[in-house]
């Protein structure tokens, strides 16, 4: 086995169709021309406004049967559970000298993905650490295609690992490369099949990993115990460097030429978990999110926000843009809420056209491959570009000690977020993992209803709150809320069949693709692991 697929095993056989790069190499980005550039505003504010057009035409068109909507909203998920747990804690209740320290906090987890974009542009990471304690779990939205999305679910957690990692254990690493040896995987990953590596680029992706903890090395001393915040930093702005450093230097290989310059001239955000017991660190770099599901005493669940959106929405962010360029910028560094105009989140990897000085542009593409010269968003220079570099891929790290009554995490793309509110999120959540239904006054939004319709509306709930639910993934079970809730709050079949039979030239009209992680935590466990650092 070579040495740059070692530290991927325990990867599971992808389909072999999910383990071409075709899917993404077709794509032809939303941001392929300079119309294109300007019309992601009107695409979202299409989107916007098509929530409140439900009996449009193209709504009216197309109409699909319960199986057939659960098969599409079923055909991604992805579910992850840790039995073990339920049976360590009860050997740790029963022997007193168990040590319950290295028992995951974590029960598990369930993810699932919801196209709108063809392909699909976000993508989804999860994995387990093997040398050091953890999980990390991770949300990527794309944008001007997949690629960079694509190689941030292959590569970020393997920097974030690394940068984890002991002097010592670094040692070793090189130490067994330079002899040959086989390496101990520094990962277990966790992927459903579409979840698909780039196995072309996996040399290439080896060896600029090998540089950056050769450099870790140098950088630090025997007994250094690496700190989980900066580790995080490191690896979001390491990874970052390295992808703008392999489009410069291109490959000898045509393929790998134009696919680090596709990742480079792509982009995408990225919201990352970090756990380890009680411990929780959220990396955000974009305008993914993640919010946690906290039980109150009377059973009800609240949100509580674990990150900040980096969008014009963000004061502080807007603040942070025009104090990084002059004065004579302060007009046009955001315009229309858009970095430049053009990019709606304002940290991102990739998306060297807001980075890159334009001689280094020009260079760059007239070097590149042929393929290239035919995406004219790769040629353009943005409006107003004087001062670059003008965008960051470092994240904005969050940390939260967990609390038995922190009961679940949900990281989701910007998909999720547009379309349903955080508290509604996590109560949504939070009612389908316990079956605790919180009854809440009927709200009909101020429309005009029947007494016939206020009648079929309550039998409704009383149907969902007396039924099983039909979904056996948390994550899908959101999505069929964000994708098919009424104006009353509810699931509508009919407005869900006809949402997921849209045709591709109009599903990113009404919504964004939509990605969700949906971690569950062990309450006991988190207790127990409180008390043993407290005493």
């Amino acid at each position: 086995m070579p040495v740059a697929s070692q530290l991927l095993r325990g990867l599971p056989r992808a389909k072999a169709f999910a383990s071409s790069l075709l899917p993404c190499q077709h794509h032809q980005s939303h941001l392929g021309s300079l119309p294109a550039l300007r019309g992601p505003s009107q695409t979202w504010q299409t989107h916007q406004l098509g929530r409140s057009y439900q009996t449009s035409s193209a709504l009216h068109n197309y109409i699909l049967t319960p199986p057939q909507v659960n098969s599409i909203l079923k055909a991604n998920e992805y579910s992850f559970k840790i039995l073990i747990l339920l049976f360590v804690f009860i050997i740790r209740l029963q022997v007193p000298e168990f040590d319950g320290k290295n028992v995951s906090s974590v029960m598990g987890f369930e993810s699932n993905q919801l196209p709108a974009n063809a392909p699909i542009e976000d993508r989804r990471s999860a994995a387990t650490c093997l040398q050091t304690r953890g999980m990390l779990l991770g949300v990527f939205d794309g944008h001007a295609g997949c690629a960079c999305a694509q190689a941030l679910s292959e590569r970020l957690f393997y920097y974030i690992a690394v940068s984890l990692l002991p002097h010592d254990t670094l040692c070793e690493l090189e130490a067994s490369v330079e002899a040959g040896r086989a390496l101990s995987p520094i990962l277990q990953w966790h992927k459903h099949p579409n979840d698909y590596f780039t196995r072309e680029a996996q040399s290439l992706y080896f060896n600029s990993l090998r540089t950056y903890w050769q450099e870790l090395i140098d950088l630090t001393s025997p007994g250094d115990v690496p700190d989980t915040r900066e580790a995080l930093l490191n690896a979001f702005k390491r990874l970052d460097n390295n992808i703008s450093l392999e489009a410069q230097v291109g490959d000898a290989s045509a393929f790998l030429h134009y696919w680090v310059l596709r990742v480079a001239f792509s982009g995408a955000t990225a919201c990352v978990a970090h756990i380890d017991g009680p411990d929780l660190y959220i990396a955000n770099a974009g305008d993914a999110r993640a919010v946690l599901g906290v039980q109150e005493e009377d059973g009800s669940f609240s949100a509580h926000t674990l990150s900040n959106d980096h969008s014009a929405q963000n004061d502080s962010e807007v603040a942070r843009i025009r104090s990084e360029h002059p004065h004579s910028e302060r007009k046009t560094v955001i315009r229309q809420d858009r970095l430049l105009g053009l990019l709606m989140p304002f940290r991102a990897f990739g998306d060297v056209k807001f980075k890159w000085s334009i001689e280094l542009q020009k260079r760059v593409l007239e070097s590149g491959p042929d393929q290239l010269h035919e995406n004219e968003h790769t040629k353009f220079i943005p409006p107003n570009y004087h001062t670059p570099p003008y965008l960051t891929a470092e994240p904005e790290i969050t940390y939260h000690r967990l609390r038995p009554q922190d009961r679940f995490l949900v990281i989701g793309s910007d998909g999720l977020w547009e379309t349903l509110h955080r508290q509604e999120v996590i109560r949504i959540v939070g009612e389908y993992l316990t079956g605790f239904h919180q009854s809440q006054p009927l709200k009909v939004g101020g429309y005009k209803v029947t007494l016939g319709q206020m009648q079929g509306l309550l039998e409704e709930r009383k149907a969902r709150m007396s039924s099983a639910f039909e979904d056996q993934n948390s994550a899908t079970h959101l999505m069929r809320h964000a994708v098919g809730n009424n104006e009353f709050g509810t699931v509508d079949h009919e407005r869900l069949s006809k949402m997921l039979s849209l045709p591709e030239e109009l599903a990113r009209m009404y919504r964004d693709d939509i990605t969700i992680i949906v971690t569950q935590f062990n309450p006991h466990v988190i207790g127990a692991q409180r008390q043993d650092d407290e005493s």
